[in-house]
C-alpha cells in the first residue's frame, strides 16, 4: 500500500469517528435527521467502496506475486537454456575444428591421388599392351618349339632311316 493511499484512509476513518460522534446523541443545532440518514447511507457506501477497493488491492498483489513467481521461473528456464546452448556450441567447436582439418587433407591427399591414378592407368595401359605383346610373342614361340620339335624329330627320323639304310648296306657288303 503506498502512502498517499495510508494517509487517506486514516482520514476517511477519522471523519467516521467525528460521525460516530456526532450520531451518538450530541447534535448540533444546524445537522437534521435526514442529514443522519444520508451520512448513514453515504457510510455504508463508504465501508463498500473501501471493501471493494481491498478486494481489489488484494487480487492485484497475488496477481503480481503470480506473476514475479512466473517471470522468476522463466528467468531460470531462459538460463538453464542459455547454459545448454553455451555447452552445444562448446561441443560442436572441437568437432568442427577436426572434421575442418581432416577434410583439408582428404583435399590434400585427392590432389595426390590424380597423378597417381593417371600414372597408375598409363602404366595398366603400357602393362596391358605389354603383356598382350608378351602373349604373342609366347604364342609364336611355342608355335616355332612345335615346330622345331617336329623338324628335330622329321630330321631324327630320317636320319635314323638313313642309317638304317647305310646299316643295310654295311651289312650287305659283309
Amino acid at each position: 500500500m503506498t502512502p498517499q493511499r495510508q494517509i487517506l484512509e486514516q482520514q476517511q476513518q477519522q471523519q467516521l469517528q467525528m460521525q460516530r460522534v456526532r450520531n451518538s446523541g450530541f447534535l448540533s443545532f444546524s445537522e437534521s435527521p435526514i442529514k443522519d440518514e444520508n451520512d448513514e447511507v453515504s457510510r455504508s457506501a463508504l465501508a463498500a467502496f473501501r471493501s471493494k477497493e481491498e478486494e481489489i488491492e488484494r487480487r492485484k498483489t497475488e496477481v503480481k506475486e503470480k506473476v514475479q513467481n512466473q517471470l522468476g521461473r522463466v528467468e531460470e528456464a531462459s538460463k538453464r537454456l542459455a547454459e545448454i546452448l553455451d555447452e552445444l556450441e562448446a561441443l560442436t567447436d572441437p568437432m568442427r575444428k577436426e572434421v575442418g582439418i581432416v577434410r583439408k587433407k582428404i583435399d590434400i591427399v585427392n590432389r595426390e591421388l590424380k597423378p597417381l591414378g593417371l600414372g597408375c592407368q598409363k602404366k595398366e595401359r603400357e602393362y596391358r599392351e605389354v603383356l598382350e605383346a608378351f602373349n604373342e610373342k609366347s604364342k609364336e614361340k611355342a608355335q616355332l618349339v612345335a615346330k622345331l620339335t617336329e623338324l628335330v624329330s622329321e630330321s631324327e627320323r630320317s636320319r635314323m632311316k638313313k642309317l638304317e639304310e647305310l646299316s643295310k648296306n654295311v651289312e650287305t657288303l659283309r
